[in-house]
């Protein structure tokens, strides 16, 4: 398993945008093209197996001892790779398959497992199943979840925990035309963590708190599948089970990190449990026929959440005043969540087909929900009602699709969406109470494709995509208002070469009340494989990424006393180059040898250093630092694996990880270099 790589996480926090998302998951994209060093993929075995008691049987297991070197950051290391020293099961995987079909218990077992023992991602999968009359299907997964969070937290926001997650789903007669599912999941995790707060005043000074995680998530299903003169229906009915009770709390009294602030904290304790049942329904019905095809979709979930904080802090505000004060929320709450999707498929002629789609979705939000603020040194008293929350969406779409000729294709659609939002609100500050707030906007979307497909020769395929959308009111800044896409991809395919190539473009303009907003992102991309003979084989890929965001922000800033800054502007910019490059390569029936070389390289905007020399704007001093962040992530590897039998193989490899950054915010660098690597052996039984 790769590991999971939050790298930039920080680079896109300041901007929390839509396109930042899309550089982040590009960015982690780019190194999951490349092998993992460990497990070794190679056969071992016979290729047929074995026979034992009427069935067949194919096996191989994979054990070694990892080591790791680790230089400079260890915390960005384990947060990005985490890969420690230690024996472990690498890898197995186990197929046992009835020879005739009929099997006394059982008719095939596949058993599959990844980093057991040591490794800070492990899974194990299972299938057992019968002929005809059971099919039974587990996954277990363990992380380790080590996250030192961004650089500007000083130090103060820290994850370390453990989630483990296993899913189960029985099936009673599989292959029959009525079957009947069973299943449940649980997930859960814990461990240590710390975070700050800021109390009394927004304004001035943060303190850290601890906190034991304990989250806990149990879900069980029921439902099945009937065929009946090709309508297919399925539906299930699930129940849902989640409960938190994660504390907080002051390790000893603090004076925060300003200590030339007044505020202090001498005692701090926060507890909020919170516990919610989810029965919910799934029904779908399908059926094809020559000429047309109907697929529908529905979906309900009725949430119900009790929840109850109660927080005291004992200290003094940025006056030097005594506070006391204890804070109580409560209430109990409805989610109902229903959704609907109806798509009609036609099909007039064999060259046209023509797809409507049309979708809702609708949550509300109810209950009794009270925030009391009570500070215990003046004997008064805040209190804030929150009633109600919806969204409501209808979308439609209509498609289609036309081969004008067998080398040439049209597509072409039109789609809407209109979305609906409410809040009620009660404000307990007239001398009757009960002042109420209530909102709501609608948002409007229109939006239309078009593409065309060429095929112009037999491995040569092209296809051009493009779309236009235009909202009126978009809730948020980031959300899509004037936005167009461009796309295309070119495929060149044979029996021993695959070349490809696409570009992607996309950019948003949106302006609301609150601030202005735009975004551009460019995407190019090159992949190529080539077996040149069936001992050797190469593989090479090139990604970038352009993206720019810039929106209006608001803050509070200056000195003595904070004030509100606006007419700001808020910019981001990356150009993230990504490579990978593999070589595969075999000496028949003794060894094979696999190297390669993975490459993220981001030259922001191409300044040299994170600021000016002198900037006399203290503002301007602090934003222009966090504008950009170029840094670079390689990663080559190498393994060979050495065939000593029919049975038995021994491996070895080695991974270098490097991440460097240009400039770190605040001058905080987060560089790190590590060697890992493996040797194990690798044999079937």
């Amino acid at each position: 398993m790769k590991p999971t790589c939050p790298i930039v996480l920080a680079r896109f926090h300041w901007q929390g945008c839509s396109a930042g998302a899309a550089a982040l998951f590009f960015f982690a994209f780019s190194l999951y093209a490349q092998q993992a060093v460990a497990p070794t993929p190679e056969p071992v075995g016979p290729t047929r197996g074995d026979e034992l008691h009427g069935y067949n049987v194919v096996n191989s297991v994979e054990t070694g001892y990892r080591f790791s070197l680790i230089d400079g950051n260890e915390g960005k290391y384990r947060s990005d790779v985490n890969y420690r020293n230690g024996l472990r099961l690498l890898g197995s995987k186990l197929t046992v398959n009835s020879r005739d079909g009929h099997g006394r218990w059982f008719d095939e077992v596949i058993l599959t497992t990844l980093g057991l023992g040591n490794d800070p991602y492990e899974s194990a999968m299972l299938r057992v199943q019968k002929n005809r009359l059971y099919e039974y299907d587990m996954l277990w997964r363990l992380n380790d979840y080590f996250n030192p969070a961004l650089t500007i937290a000083q130090g103060e926001h820290l994850f370390n925990t453990s989630r483990q997650l296993q899913d189960h789903d029985l099936t009673l007669l599989p292959q029959s035309r009525v079957r009947f599912r069973f299943g449940y999941t649980r997930d859960s995790q814990s461990g240590p963590a710390l975070s700050t707060i800021g109390i009394f005043d927004s304004r001035g000074n943060e303190f850290p708190l601890f906190s034991n995680v304990r989250r806990l998530d149990n879900e069980y299903r029921l439902g099945g599948d009937i065929e009946i003169k090709g309508i297919k229906l399925t539906w299930m009915h699930r129940w849902e089970d989640f409960k938190e009770d994660t504390p907080f709390f002051l390790n000893s009294p603090s004076t925060g990190n300003n200590p030339s602030d007044l505020t202090t904290l001498s005692s701090f304790r926060r507890t909020e449990p919170y516990h919610g049942t989810t029965p919910g329904w799934l029904a779908n019905l399908q059926t094809d026929h020559r000429s047309w095809a109907a697929n529908g979709r529905f979906t309900y979930a009725g949430g119900r959440r009790n929840f109850v904080m109660d927080e005291v802090a004992i200290g003094t505000d940025r006056f030097g005043a005594d506070r006391n004060r204890q804070v109580a929320v409560g209430g109990n709450a409805r989610r109902p969540l229903a959704t609907g999707d109806l798509a009609l498929s036609f099909f007039p002629a064999d060259r046209l087909s023509l797809v409507n789609n049309t979708s809702f979705y609708s949550l509300r939000i109810d209950g009794n929900s009270v925030y009391n603020e009570f500070n215990n040194a003046t004997a008064t008293t805040e209190r804030l009602f929150f009633p109600f929350f919806g969204i409501r969406t209808v979308t439609n779409s209509t498609d289609a699709n036309f081969r004008a000729t067998k080398w040439l294709g049209f597509r072409a659609g039109y789609h809407y969406s209109n979305r609906l939002i409410r809040s009620i609100e009660i404000i307990d500050t007239r001398p009757s109470g009960h002042g109420i707030v209530a909102a709501d906007q609608t948002n409007i979307i229109h939006a239309g494709v078009f593409g065309i497909r060429l095929k112009p020769a037999q491995p040569l395929s092209i296809n051009l995509d493009a779309e236009v959308t235009r909202a009126n009111h978009p809730f948020f800044p980031i959300s899509d208002r004037n936005y167009h896409a461009l796309s295309g991809r070119i495929q060149y395919r044979t029996k021993r070469l695959l070349l490809s190539s696409s570009y992607a473009e996309r950019y948003n303009n949106n302006s609301i009340r609150i601030t202005a907003y735009s975004s551009r992102a460019r995407n190019y991309s090159a992949d190529a494989s080539w077996t040149a003979r069936s001992w050797m084989a190469f593989e090479a890929s090139y990604s970038k990424l352009h993206l720019d965001t810039i929106s209006g922000i608001a803050f509070f800033a200056g000195s003595p006393q904070s004030q509100l800054q606006t007419g700001l502007q808020s910019i981001y910019v990356n150009n993230i180059h990504a490579g990978n490059l593999g070589m595969h390569f075999e000496i028949p029936k003794h060894a094979s040898v696999y190297a390669g070389y993975s490459i993220t390289r981001d030259v922001g905007d191409g300044r040299g250093k994170a600021a000016p020399p002198v900037i006399a704007d203290p503002i301007s001093a602090f934003l222009i630092p966090v504008q950009t962040f170029p840094l670079s992530f390689a990663s080559p590897l190498a393994r060979l694996s050495i065939r000593l039998n029919n049975r038995l193989r021994w491996n070895a490899g080695w991974q270098y990880y490097r991440y460097r950054e240009d400039f770190g915010l605040f001058s905080i660098f987060q560089n790190y270099r590590a060697h890992t690597g493996f040797t194990s052996l690798l044999w079937s039984f």
